[in-house]
């Protein structure tokens, strides 16, 4: 048998229905308005037109002056709470992933990282985060904090790292040809086997910095701080260490080759005397 629904379900229901379609509620409290305007506003449509035509021009410029002033300016204000809101939730899903060592966590960091520079957010805190395999080519970190990350094996191309903090960050194995170093603090960082040519290593802060088997042609090393700093077969054809400090002639007596490097007049001089065959192959 078929229950008899009353009229009362039958409103509720409709009610229910109303309430869940916020469309629909604007239009029957548009229509309920009107109709109540309309009603109490008729009498005044033939007695005094021509005063009433003149209200609904005053209120018709009322109504582009809050379109035009404040409109655009909540619309403004709404954009702008967006769009601190994305960058918030960028950086809160960063925070989730830091310490998490995962293929998923790379990618999604490194994501995350592209979203915040689309938005001009370059000092991004990236404090031991999982980066292994992943491009961050052309991606600027200028004043990022890295310290503790590891960057291994990925590709780092005329990526922006100036004045970065990467103390003890590992870029073993990485390609970070043409990467933007300059003032940047590395000290203790990993740069094993890792292609830096051409990089600007500009008054970076290297101490104890390894660079154990590293291609550093063509790179700028001027006044950086190289105290300590491993460079253990590595080539440094071309790199010009003019002006920098903390080195010693037995940080390069095992290098492949210095040919063409540039230092300055005295230190070059020791070299060419102790190390004769490093300089000229």
């Amino acid at each position: 048998m078929r229950t008899k629904i009353t009229f009362s379900e039958k409103f509720r229901k409709f009610f229910d229905h109303i309430l869940e379609e916020p469309v629909m509620i604007s239009f029957l409290v548009l229509l309920t308005l009107s109709m109540i305007i309309i009603g109490m506003s008729l009498p005044f449509y033939f007695a005094e037109t021509h005063n009433f035509l003149l209200n609904i021009l005053a209120e018709a410029h009322g109504m582009i002056f809050d379109i035009a002033v404040i409109g655009i300016l909540i619309f403004w204000l709404n954009q702008v709470g967006q769009k601190k809101l994305r960058i918030r939730s960028y950086r809160d899903e960063i925070e989730d992933f830091r310490l998490w060592e995962s293929e998923e966590a790379a990618f999604r960091t490194v994501g995350n990282i592209k979203r915040l520079n689309r938005h001009k957010i370059f000092n991004i805190d990236l404090v031991n985060c999982y980066l292994v395999k992943t491009n961050l080519n052309y991606v600027i970190l200028k004043e990022a904090n890295m310290n503790n990350a590891n960057v291994s094996n990925s590709f780092l191309i005329q990526t922006n790292l100036e004045g970065a903090r990467l103390n003890r960050t590992n870029f073993e194995n990485s390609n970070l040809n043409q990467v933007n170093l300059k003032g940047a603090y590395a000290s203790g960082a990993n740069f094993r086997d890792a292609y830096l040519i051409k990089a600007n290593l500009f008054k970076a802060y290297l101490i104890k910095t390894d660079f154990n088997n590293a291609f550093l042609m063509e790179s700028d090393l001027r006044g950086a701080n190289l105290t300590g700093a491993n460079f253990d077969h590595a080539n440094l054809y071309k790199t010009d260490f003019r002006g920098a400090y903390g080195l010693t002639i037995k940080q390069f007596q095992k290098v492949k080759t210095l040919y063409l490097a540039k230092f300055d007049p005295e230190f070059q001089k020791k070299l060419e005397r102790v190390y004769p065959d490093l300089v000229v192959k």
